[in-house]
This record gives structure tokens, C-alpha cells and sequence, in this order.
């Protein structure tokens, strides 16, 4: 199983199967009125079908070879049978619609929890996670309990109803046979339990496999221009053969291993019907029984072994389920981000000081990533963070929005640890342009009004304007009302970049986050945005993270980080008459 499956809960179940079990059906409770309607239909409809073979014995043995055929019983008897299982059929399609129903409302609500979940999750778990584990979650697995709660769920408890039924038929009807049919229960019952308990550590490593697969899957497809460039397609195309392999042989196996119930059921119970054939010869014969009881008791004993094979059948998908249910429950188990504290105050009023003292922090419990850190930007400024990569320069980003928090020191906002403060509230104050866009499947109008709540047509146009993206959106046939799909990809890396400048600039938070803000944009559209940069940038604090050392000259702060330590820090004059490291930065971009 690859690591970031191992991350949340490892290979391991994260209950017995009772407790995986127990969960599903707390799901069920939450429609308890909807479960006993149904209940009340299986029972109605189980109850009429059984008392078929009750009917049909009847009616056999109201033929008589010497004193010939009581007609009127025989259609009595065939009237009422006909009635049953209209009645029965009937019940049959009301519990099918209203379990199709049910488990369609269960199967929302579980992936409506599951989505929630995700939402709730720390971000150190969603680093571990791959985008391809996180949609097999909640599409192919959640889709596996679908298709088993709809159908293999109401196949098994109809199968038990049944079984009793029959077995109380076949009790009235001649206890003599059942004793011989009685060889072949045990046999029937052990091959199912031995091999349920076989599959489903097999089930569960077929959707490990299947997940493994999605997600490099959706690794390989985002970089489909990179693997191309590279000329890696072949090698690409091989790793993909052996994951797609590995996946295949964890289908073959789990399958393999559940068909062969179905085939062991079916012997056993024509086995049994061939001692019920045989030992219902001699009763006749004897006198202990007649032709219509044994006719009676052969149907009985057919609709006994007819829930016993579809168990076999069935048993295979409901492993399969109860897999699916431990991957998407083993997520939702995981914690979720730390709750607030009782005291904690909505944040209001931002005037934008920023100080960290003494902050310590490590992604690893063995290692830290950002030693002693100490420093104060002051509301209004600008404080430029660079240096190269690795060097700690988004961890302080994420220290500051409480995406983590410091193992040492504390981090203060106007005067106060920001862990006094409510996460949302505290988020609030920020608005951000990172490296990676993100826009979302709705109109230009829409992605750039997310920067702000109830954003009038005249603001978000405005907003455009200043970032120097309204003269493209204007030439689009249908302007601002522009459809993007699948993340702007009808959008150049620039626009998009644009875009999302655009919409900080529209967002009145007092705290603002450029990240590598410029790194998709040329260089005349830069020199474009810098005046409409610096008015957005007026008046709020500003923390600017880059590498082209152009973007950082007019800072009032620039901290130099490196390998978790601020090792410079001063305007940019100052810094270059130091003649330290970040004057060996800007001497290596621009010589």
C-alpha cells in the first residue's frame, strides 16, 4: 500500500466487521420510519411466496387415481396461489423502489459526510493524501456501497426471512425429510463462512489497488505536457502497465476466490435435493407421506437453498462493500482540525501587526523546519520573504493562517496569539494570490466576486481593470458571463494568474499573501500590474514571497531565510551594502 494510504489508518481494519456493520446501519436508522415500512414489505411479501408450495401440495393430492379429480379444490387451491404471488410480487417492487430510495438518501448523506470531512481535515493529513485517494473515496467506493446497500443488503435479509419461512414449511410438511435435507445445511453454512472470512482482506486490498492506480492516474494526466516534453511517455506507459497489473491480479484474486462459492452451494444443495428425491420414494412407498407433501417439501427445500446460493453469490460484493466502508470510515475517523478554544473571539476591526516570537515548528516530530523565528511587521508594511527553496518561506504563510501550529513560541496579530482568535474569523483577515491558480467550474464573474461576498458588477469590473485582465475578458463573446471549466483550462497560465489577482484585489481583507504572485506572468505584464499592485497593496500589511528579486525592491521589510532561520534582514539597500547572502541572490539573478 503506498504511503500516503498508510498516512490515515495503514492497511489494517479499523473495526471488527460487526463494527463496520453497526456503522452502516446507524445510517439506516436515520430513516428508522422508511426501514420498518420496509421491513413490513419483505416479511408481507417473503410470507405470501412461502405459502405457494403449501398450495401446490394441496393441490396435487386433491388429485386422487381412483376416485378421481375434486376440480373445485384444485382451483381453490390454484386461485389462491395466483393471489399470493401477485400480492407477493407486488410487495416485491414496492421494497425494491423504496430500498432503491433509502439507500440512494444514505449514500448522500455518507458522501455529503465524507466531502465535509475532507473539508474538516487538517492540512498536514491532506498533504499525505493524493487527490486520486481522496476521489476513489468518495466515487468508486462510495459507489461499491451504493450497489450493495440497494441490492446485496435487501438480497441477504430477504435470503434470511426466507430461510425461516422455508424452514417452518418444511418443518409442517414432513420433519422425516428434513432430517435427510438437514445433511447438507452444515455443509452449505461452513463453505460460506470459511470463505466470507477469506475475501475480505481481499476486497480491501482490491480497493487499495484501485485507489493506488486513480491516484497515479491523476498524477500522470496533470502532467501530461511535462511527460511529453520529456519524452517519458514509454517509461510513463510501463509504470502504469505495472500498477494497472498489480490492480487487475487484486480483482482477479478477489473475484476468483468468490465465484468459487456459488459452484460448492450448488452441488451441495442438488446433492440434497437427490437424498429428498430419493428418501420421498421410500416414504411413499411406506405410506408416510404423500405425492403433494413431497412435491410441497421439494419446493420448500429449493426456496431454503435458493438464499443459501445467493448468499454464496452475494457474499463476495458485500465484502466488497464492507472493504469500501472502511476506507470511506477510517477518513472520517480521522481528526479533524484542532476546534477552537472556548474563549476564542471573533477577529474584527484587523489593523494588521504581524509578530512572531520565537517560533519554532517541523512538519516531522523529529525535525524542525523553523528554529527561534523572530520578527514584527508593522500594519501597512510590506515584508518580502525569500530565499531558496526548502528555505521555510510558505511555512511561515501557513504558520500564519493556523493551517499548522508552532510547536514553540507564538504567533501575534494586533497585539494577540492568534490562537485566541476563531480559525474562520482569523482567515478572514487574509486574502491571497499563490503560485497555483485555483478556479472553479462557474463564470469569470464568478471566480473573481469569490473574493468578496455580495461583489456588485461595477467592483469586480474595476477589479479587472486594475489588474489588467478586463480588455480579454471584454473580447470574449459572452464577457464577464464566460463559462470556465475543468480549472480555466480554455485560460492561459497568465490569464489565470491574472484572474486570481483580480480577485484579491476585490477582497477588503486588511492581511494580504502574494506568493510567488508574479511567477506566471511576463515581464511587460508585470511591469502592467506593478502600479495597480502597489494600490492594492496600500493600506494593508503585506507579506510577499518570491524568487525574481524584482518584485521585492520597494519592501519595507525583507527577511532572508534560510534553512529555517531569518540570516538577513533589512531593506533591500541595506542588504545589498551588507554584502551578505541575499546580495549573492540579486548578483546571481541580474549579472
Amino acid at each position: 500500500m503506498p504511503m500516503n494510504e498508510r498516512a490515515i489508518a495503514g492497511d489494517r481494519p479499523t473495526g471488527s466487521k460487526k463494527a463496520v456493520i453497526g456503522r452502516i446501519f446507524r445510517y439506516y436508522m436515520r430513516y428508522k420510519w422508511r426501514v420498518l415500512l420496509a421491513f413490513v414489505l419483505m416479511v408481507g411479501s417473503n410470507l405470501f411466496a412461502l405459502l405457494g408450495p403449501w398450495l401446490s401440495g394441496a393441490a396435487i393430492d386433491a388429485i386422487d387415481l381412483e376416485s378421481g379429480v375434486d376440480f373445485a379444490a384444485v382451483g381453490f387451491y390454484c386461485l389462491w396461489m395466483a393471489v399470493f404471488y401477485v400480492v407477493s410480487s407486488a410487495f416485491s417492487y414496492l421494497l425494491s423502489v423504496l430500498m432503491i430510495r433509502l439507500s440512494q438518501n444514505i449514500v448522500r448523506e455518507m458522501r455529503q459526510d465524507l466531502f465535509d470531512k475532507m473539508l474538516a481535515l487538517p492540512v498536514g493529513e491532506l498533504d499525505k493524501l493524493s487527490a486520486g485517494d481522496l476521489i476513489n473515496r468518495i466515487s468508486y467506493d462510495i459507489a461499491t456501497l451504493n450497489a450493495s446497500l440497494s441490492n446485496d443488503i435487501l438480497q441477504a435479509a430477504t435470503g434470511v426471512i426466507t430461510i425461516v419461512g422455508a424452514l417452518v414449511g418444511m418443518i409442517a410438511t414432513s420433519p422425516i425429510l428434513l432430517a435427510f435435507f438437514a445433511v447438507t445445511i452444515p455443509i452449505s453454512v461452513l463453505i460460506t463462512i470459511a470463505r466470507g472470512k477469506s475475501m475480505r482482506p481481499l476486497f480491501r486490498r482490491r480497493s487499495a489497488k484501485l485507489a493506488e492506480l486513480n491516484g497515479y492516474s491523476e498524477e500522470m494526466l496533470s502532467g501530461l505536457h511535462t511527460i511529453r516534453a520529456y519524452g517519458r511517455e514509454e517509461e510513463i506507459a510501463a509504470k502504469f502497465c505495472e500498477k494497472n497489473t498489480q490492480a487487475a491480479d487484486a480483482y482477479y484474486k478477489a473475484d476468483y476466490v468468490a465465484s468459487l462459492i456459488g459452484p460448492s452451494i450448488n452441488f451441495v444443495n442438488n446433492f440434497g435435493t437427490v437424498l429428498i428425491s430419493a428418501a420421498g420414494c421410500f416414504l411413499f412407498l411406506y405410506h408416510k407421506i404423500s405425492v403433494g407433501e413431497i412435491s410441497a417439501f421439494l419446493m420448500y427445500a429449493r426456496r431454503f437453498s435458493g438464499p443459501v446460493n445467493e448468499f454464496a453469490n452475494v457474499i463476495g460484493e458485500i465484502q466488497s462493500a464492507l472493504a469500501a466502508a472502511e476506507r470511506v470510515f477510517r477518513l472520517l475517523d480521522s481528526p479533524s482540525e484542532g476546534a477552537d478554544a472556548d474563549d476564542a473571539e471573533e477577529l474584527g476591526d484587523v489593523r494588521g501587526s504581524v509578530a512572531f516570537e520565537h517560533v519554532r515548528f517541523g512538519y516531522e516530530e523529529q525535525e524542525d523546519v523553523i528554529h527561534d523565528l523572530s520578527f514584527q511587521a508593522q500594519p501597512g508594511q510590506t515584508v518580502a520573504i525569500v530565499g531558496p527553496t526548502g528555505a521555510g518561506k510558505t511555512t511561515l504563510v501557513n504558520l500564519m493562517m493556523r493551517f499548522y501550529d508552532p510547536r514553540g513560541g507564538r504567533i501575534l496579530l494586533d497585539g494577540k496569539d492568534i490562537r485566541s482568535y476563531t480559525r474562520r474569523s482569523l482567515r478572514a483577515a487574509y486574502t491571497m494570490v499563490l503560485q497555483d491558480t485555483w478556479l472553479f467550474e462557474g463564470t469569470i464573474f464568478e471566480n473573481i466576486a469569490y473574493g468578496k461576498e455580495d461583489a456588485a458588477p461595477d467592483e469586480v469590473k474595476r477589479a479587472a481593470e486594475e489588474a489588467h485582465i478586463a480588455d480579454f475578458i471584454e473580447s470574449l463573446p459572452e464577457k464577464y458571463d464566460t463559462p470556465l471549466t475543468d480549472g480555466g483550462c480554455n485560460l492561459s497560465k497568465g490569464q489565470k494568474q491574472l484572474m486570481t489577482i483580480a480577485r484579491a484585489m476585490l477582497s477588503p481583507a486588511k492581511l494580504l499573501i502574494l506568493d510567488e504572485a508574479t511567477s506566471n506572468v511576463d515581464t511587460r505584464t508585470e511591469l502592467l500590474i506593478r502600479d495597480a499592485m502597489a494600490r492594492l497593496m496600500r493600506g494593508r500589511t503585506c507579506f510577499v514571497i518570491a524568487h525574481r528579486l524584482t518584485t521585492v525592491r520597494n519592501a519595507d521589510l525583507i527577511l532572508v531565510v534560510r534553512d529555517g532561520d531569518i540570516v538577513e534582514r533589512g531593506t533591500h539597500t541595506e542588504l545589498l551594502e551588507t554584502n551578505g547572502f541575499y546580495a549573492s541572490i540579486y548578483a546571481a539573478q541580474f549579472e
